[in-house]
C-alpha cells in the first residue's frame, strides 16, 4: 500500500487521540452483557419478595422507622468527620457546686481535709466507671452563688467561674489528670487495697490535655506556683470579689496540700502495698524498684 508505514500509523494514533473524548468516570459504562446485581431483601417486612402470602392483599406495612433494601440510608450517607473518633474522647461525669455544698452541710465530705475524687467516690453519691471512659470528675457551676464552704478541691475539668466561687471563699482549686489505671484505683479503693497490687504509677497527661493541666488561669496540676498566684488575683479583679490572704489563714497546710505529679492518693507513695487485714503498709526495699515508681 502507498504511503504505508510505521510513521502514518504512529500519525493516525496521534490523531485519534486528539479527537476523541477522554475516558472520565462520566462516560466510563460496563459490559452489556454483564449480570445486574441482585439486592435481596432484609426479612419479611423488607417490602420485596420474601412477605407472607397475605401481605399484598391485607396492605400491610413494615415497622415505623424501618429501613428496607440492602442498602439503607445510615450506609448510602457519608461519615461525619466531626463524629471521629468520638467513641475515645474522654468523659467527664458531672458534679455540681450545690451538692458539693450540701454534702458538707450534712456532714458525708468533711471540708478539714483536702477534698479529691476518692473522697467524693467514698460518698456513694457520686460514681465513675473507667472502663466507660470516665476521667474524672466535671464540676459544673449549678449552686456556686450558694457555695460557702472554704475547701482544698482536686477535679479534673471545671470552668472559670467554678473556680472564682471557690476561691472567693478562701479556698483553693486544682485541676489533675489522673491516667485508667490510677481511676481503677481511686473509683473503688477498698476493693482495689484488697488485691494486694502495688499503688501504680501517675501517667503524665495526654498530648491533646497537656495545655489545659499546664496552665495556671485552669490552676492546673503542672502549673508554675507563682504564675498560679498571679493568675488567682487576676481573676479577682475580673469577677469583682476580695480575695482572701490564704497565707494567713489558719488552715494554711491544708489549703497547700498537693499531690506529686505521679502520686494518686494523698500521703501515699506509689509502689506501696496497702495491707487492709493487718493494717500496715508494705514499702519496696529495692533502690531499682523504687527509683522506678520515683520517676
Amino acid at each position: 500500500m502507498a504511503g504505508a508505514g510505521p510513521g502514518r500509523s504512529v500519525d493516525y494514533a496521534l490523531t485519534l487521540l486528539r479527537r476523541l473524548p477522554r475516558i472520565t468516570l462520566g462516560n466510563l459504562k460496563g459490559n452489556k452483557e454483564q449480570k445486574k446485581k441482585h439486592n435481596y431483601s432484609r426479612g419479611q417486612d423488607g417490602g420485596s419478595d420474601r412477605g407472607y402470602p397475605e401481605q399484598a392483599k391485607k396492605g400491610s406495612q413494615p415497622p415505623l422507622g424501618f429501613a428496607g433494601g440492602s442498602n439503607p440510608y445510615y450506609t448510602r450517607h457519608p461519615v461525619e468527620w466531626y463524629y471521629r473518633g468520638h467513641e475515645l474522647r474522654r468523659q467527664y461525669p458531672p458534679y455540681s457546686l450545690f451538692s458539693l455544698q450540701r454534702n458538707i452541710d450534712m456532714g458525708i465530705i468533711d471540708p478539714a481535709y483536702p477534698i479529691d475524687l476518692v473522697q467524693l467516690c467514698n460518698t456513694k453519691l457520686y460514681h465513675i466507671d473507667p472502663l466507660q471512659r470516665h476521667f474524672g470528675v466535671n464540676l459544673t457551676e449549678e449552686g456556686m452563688h450558694m457555695f460557702k464552704a472554704k475547701i482544698n478541691l482536686e477535679v479534673q475539668w471545671t470552668t472559670e467561674s467554678v473556680i472564682a466561687a471557690v476561691e472567693r471563699n478562701g479556698g483553693t482549686i486544682t485541676l489533675a489528670y489522673f491516667d485508667p489505671a490510677c481511676l481503677n484505683a481511686m473509683h473503688d479503693t477498698r476493693s482495689f487495697f484488697a488485691r494486694g497490687v502495688p499503688i501504680p504509677r501517675r501517667a503524665l497527661p495526654p498530648e491533646n490535655c497537656l495545655e489545659l493541666y499546664s496552665n495556671p488561669k485552669m490552676r492546673g496540676y503542672l502549673a508554675d506556683p507563682a504564675a498560679v498566684s498571679l493568675a488567682r488575683v487576676e481573676l479577682a479583679q475580673k469577677f469583682g470579689y476580695n480575695l482572701p490572704d490564704v497565707t494567713k489563714d489558719p488552715d494554711y497546710e491544708m489549703l497547700i496540700k498537693r499531690k506529686d505529679p505521679r502520686q494518686c492518693f494523698y500521703d501515699l507513695e506509689p509502689g506501696w502495698v496497702v495491707n487492709l487485714k493487718d493494717r500496715t503498709i508494705l514499702k519496696p526495699a529495692d533502690e531499682v524498684i523504687r527509683q522506678y515508681y520515683r520517676s
